[in-house]
């Protein structure tokens, strides 16, 4: 079934942004007939998916398998119990759909959330483990919308590889077990400790044979019900139930579960160079990217791959980027997101001019077209989320980036999968002194702001080019913008472009895989005022792609993490 949404005509679109005629007609090339490919996280994810497309399963249908297996082997970074976004290319109609998973508040949330009893904004740690912390989860919802609209298999054939490995077991993951045996407060959270506890009182270890029936249990049931057997029934109750528990009960309602609808929209798409790129809007991380995109379109970057002026320039987007996404990405629906004026050619151009010779020693946020007055943002998003592409034999691509927020979420369980903690991010502090609100802070029914952004990619003719994102919290901006230029601007391979160091570049600081930067780069780069720094806290990239090439479809895995590129 096709999607009712209709994107922006990319004609249209390119005509309204005046690219010219000679640089959009350069086509990709085209990929082999009958050639498709996975690229996510897990080897046993990979399978799962690869095993749907051979059975003449979609890349929806096999995006399900994926996600399903994912959230058994790594669920320290997505589940059942999560939020998603996915960007959608349909080949017959040149048609990008973005579809929103992301979790929404509680009906009776307010802005004061996560304040304590002293009446101030709680710790970000403490709030996590709270039963504050969960939203209504969207991932399942989202991902059957996507499947009802775009499958080629029965709903209920989706699970059987999850459920497999889940009843009959599958060797621990090297990250599962790191995760599970880590000092962060999920992992010793009473059910994770519980979860991952052998019966002789030792933690799981890599390669241990490990099993699941309550997951399994889960997934047959969602395969039978479809998102109804989470959203409403035994496991929506024992949901509510659990946030509930502890001194700093959630809100979190049968009623607020039931009511929870994903979001298909036309995906935002923007030219770029010779290409379009396609990402979810507001409140995904999407429109920051484009602004990344728009501004280094404004330089020379193309010109400079790898070398100590490219890194300057990407350093110096990034950072204007990610101080106009902190003021003003957030929930749409509740508030007035200036995507258009953030996009805007002349704003594009005059943010680009400040781009210098030499770094600034501060960035402010800019003031586009139809901005309303926003406080200083205080969100802080942490590491939790995983990323997968996937291209069928007919040509259609997800780009699909899921999470349940920090590690293990809040480390609350309940029918073999953890709860998301995904309302942390949100603004601890709803306004600021002058009682200016906060674009992110807290409202019943919200979605909150969300780095994630899939991206894919096409030429001037609307024919796929390439897929690709991340996980990595806040840096996903960052991860997903180098690979971007990588690809389009430097012309590496996808896999070659996911291997460049990463350089993360916000306010003043410049934090980086230090040692994958030679000494001459960096000090080239010190005597422009960007010092990089080591040690930022942040989660790695996870970044996973897929591009056409002449020979055919080509992927690649971040080996920061355990994922793999396959061909069914």
């Amino acid at each position: 079934m096709k999607s009712p949404f209709l994107p922006i005509a990319l004609a249209a679109l390119l005509s309204a942004c005046a690219v010219p005629n000679a640089a959009v007609s350069q086509a990709a090339p085209k990929a082999a007939e009958g050639q498709a490919m996975v690229a996510a996280a897990n080897p046993m994810a990979v399978e799962a998916g690869l095993k749907v497309l051979r059975a003449g399963g979609s890349a929806v249908d096999a995006a399900v398998a994926v996600q399903a297996v994912l959230g058994l082997v790594e669920p320290q970074s997505s589940g059942l119990g999560g939020g998603a976004f996915m960007t959608y290319y349909d080949a017959s109609t040149k048609q990008v759909t973005a579809y929103n998973g992301r979790e929404t508040a509680p009906k009776a949330a307010t802005p004061e959330l996560f304040y304590g009893a002293d009446g101030k904004p709680m710790g970000k740690g403490q709030a996590i483990l709270t039963g504050r912390s969960t939203g209504v989860p969207g991932a399942v919802a989202m991902l059957s919308l996507a499947q009802s609209q775009h499958g080629k298999l029965a709903w209920k054939d989706l699970f059987g590889e999850a459920e497999r490995l889940a009843d009959g077991g599958f060797p621990v993951p090297r990250r599962m077990a790191a995760a599970a045996n880590g000092r962060g407060g999920q992992a010793n959270a009473k059910d994770a400790v519980a979860y991952f506890t052998k019966p002789d009182g030792t933690k799981i270890q890599a390669g241990d044979t490990f099993r699941n029936p309550a997951y399994a249990a889960t997934v047959r049931k969602i395969a039978a019900e479809g998102p109804k057997a989470l959203l409403e029934g035994p496991i929506a109750e024992a949901i509510v139930a659990k946030v509930r528990e502890g001194d700093m009960p959630g809100a979190l309602t049968l009623a607020d579960m039931k009511a929870y609808k994903p979001k298909a929209e036309p995906a935002l798409c923007r030219p770029y160079r010779v290409y379009v790129v396609c990402v979810p809007g507001a409140p995904s991380g999407g429109p920051a990217v484009l602004e990344g995109l728009g501004l280094l379109e404004r330089t020379d970057i193309a010109k400079h791959p790898n070398d100590a002026e490219g890194w300057y320039l990407f350093s110096q987007a990034s950072r204007l980027m990610y101080a106009d996404r902190d003021r003003y990405i957030a929930d749409p629906d509740f508030v007035k997101v200036p995507v258009e004026g953030l996009l805007d050619r002349a704003y594009l151009d005059d943010r680009a001019k400040l781009i210098g010779p030499v770094a600034s020693a501060s960035v402010a946020f800019g003031r586009p077209k139809g901005a309303p007055v926003y406080a200083q943002d205080r969100t802080n998003e942490v590491a939790g989320t995983t990323h997968l592409v996937i291209v069928d034999k007919w040509g259609n691509a997800v780009s699909m980036t899921t999470t349940v927020e920090s590690t293990f979420g809040s480390g609350r369980m309940v029918h073999g999968f953890f709860l998301n903690n995904q309302l942390t991010d949100f603004s601890f502090s709803p306004s600021d002194r002058d009682g200016a609100p906060a674009a992110n802070a807290v409202q019943g029914g919200k979605r909150p702001r969300s780095s994630m952004a899939p991206a894919i990619v096409l030429d001037g003719d609307g024919r796929f080019v390439a897929a690709m994102g991340s996980p990595g919290g806040p840096s996903i901006l960052a991860y997903n913008l180098k690979v971007l230029v990588g690809v389009l601007d430097w012309k590496l391979p996808v896999q070659e472009a996911i291997n460049l160091p990463n350089l993360i570049a916000g306010g003043s600081f410049y934090a980086a895989e230090v040692d994958k930067f030679s000494p001459e780069l960096r000090t080239e780069l010190e005597a422009k005022g960007v010092k990089l720094s080591s040690g930022f806290g942040a989660e790695g990239s996870g970044l996973h792609g897929i591009e056409v090439t002449p020979q055919g479809l080509r992927g690649g895995a971040d080996p920061r993490r355990e994922g793999v590129a396959k061909a069914p």
